[in-house]
């Protein structure tokens, strides 16, 4: 995947990949905690606590085959691995599947066999049908213009009885008076927010049967407040932080998303289906 395509760009334009791993050799000699990377690799609202929600609503020992579309930088990923998933990471942006990959190798308590990284689109998946048990979507499909594809795809590699689970950003009554820049685009351009009513049933007419659905925005605004305050008092002491993804835009950014919650332009919400 060319690391020209525009959204590529978008995520690699502030990454100092090298300066991060630099930064954790020197403070964590003996390998990050997924704790210890959270600041860095849960790159959406809610942090640890949102991704191990969404990892309890699969099951190991009957979904553990995992795909993880718009991987990110991998927390994620390495939070699945430590609890006995297989974890395939998809992410359109190289930079990211390479520091994914690099964070992994130092991570002490993640079983790195139990990971695999691939730079792909998510509308034309690199993968054979029936690959996998479970497919998660956390902040991604917010960047992707075309998600009739994407959710096709999507059950195309899901084996029957699969899973797919969502954190998702929606929009919220709002939308327009959205303040940008937001950490997934400095404007309307990359941004490819549906209202939630849209997404369930783009997701039922894909061809996926709902199972749970369910509004998180109260609990996303009070994280966002706690992290925003952290982010103010303690940004130049934190050994790891968004900033080392987006730059000094991220303060604007997490200022603005506390502002896009509070005012209803967005939402964010979990969605469970079976297909």
């Amino acid at each position: 995947m060319s690391t020209s395509h525009p959204l590529a760009d978008h995520y690699q334009r502030a990454l100092r990949a090298d300066e991060v791993l630099a930064q954790i050799d020197a403070h964590y000699p003996d390998g990050p905690t997924l704790h210890q990377l959270a600041p860095l690799d849960q790159l959406h609202i809610g942090g640890l606590a949102a991704s191990a929600r969404l990892l309890d609503r699969l099951n190991p020992d009957t979904h553990g085959q995992v795909l993880d579309i718009g991987a990110g930088l991998g927390g994620l990923m390495r939070q699945g691995a430590s609890l006995g998933f297989h974890m395939t990471g998809l992410d359109i942006t190289h930079g990211f599947s390479a520091l994914n990959k690099a964070l992994s190798s130092r991570v002490n308590q993640t079983a790195v066999s139990s990971l695999a990284w691939v730079t792909g689109d998510a509308r034309a998946l690199p993968f054979a049908d029936h690959s996998f048990d479970a497919v998660l979507f956390q902040h991604s499909l917010l960047n992707m213009p075309d998600p009739t594809k994407v959710l096709a795809e999507s059950l195309r590699v899901l084996r029957p009885g699969g899973q797919l689970v969502m954190h998702e950003v929606v929009s919220g009554p709002n939308v327009p008076q959205l303040h940008y820049p937001v950490p997934w685009a400095v404007s309307p351009e990359h941004s490819h927010l549906l209202p939630l009513t849209t997404l369930t049933r783009l997701l039922e007419t894909s061809g996926f049967v709902l199972e749970h659905v369910e509004d998180w925005s109260e609990i996303a605004l009070a994280w966002r407040q706690r992290q925003r305050q952290k982010e103010q008092s303690a940004a130049r002491q934190s050994v790891l932080s968004p900033q080392w993804v987006f730059g000094e835009q991220f303060l604007t950014m997490g200022s603005n998303l506390l502002k896009n919650l509070a005012e209803g332009a967005i939402k964010v919400v979990e969605i469970d289906v079976r297909c």
